[in-house]
């Protein structure tokens, strides 16, 4: 999968999904400060992830994961 289509998927699970605001969420835009990704959200990503990407999210991996698109590289590495 190419990084536009996962850009392209994350953005749309967290404005249709999570209900989070299409402005705030920009490549830089750190998940919890800027975006407003809280816990229960987290929760949620964890399942839309597995389902549209095939694969679990280890807590422990994303510890360093602050920005989208840090996120993004890591569903990229997850799914080359």
């Amino acid at each position: 999968m190419k990084r536009e289509e996962i850009e392209a998927k994350v953005k749309e699970f967290m404005i249709e999904d999570l209900e989070l605001d299409e402005e705030k969420i920009k490549p830089e835009a750190r998940l919890k400060e800027d975006i407003g990704i809280d816990s229960l959200d987290f929760v949620d990503i964890v399942v839309i992830v597995e389902r549209k990407f095939g694969f679990k999210i280890k807590t422990e991996e994303m510890a360093n994961v602050k920005t989208f698109s840090q996120f993004c590289d890591y569903i990229e590495k997850k799914t080359a």
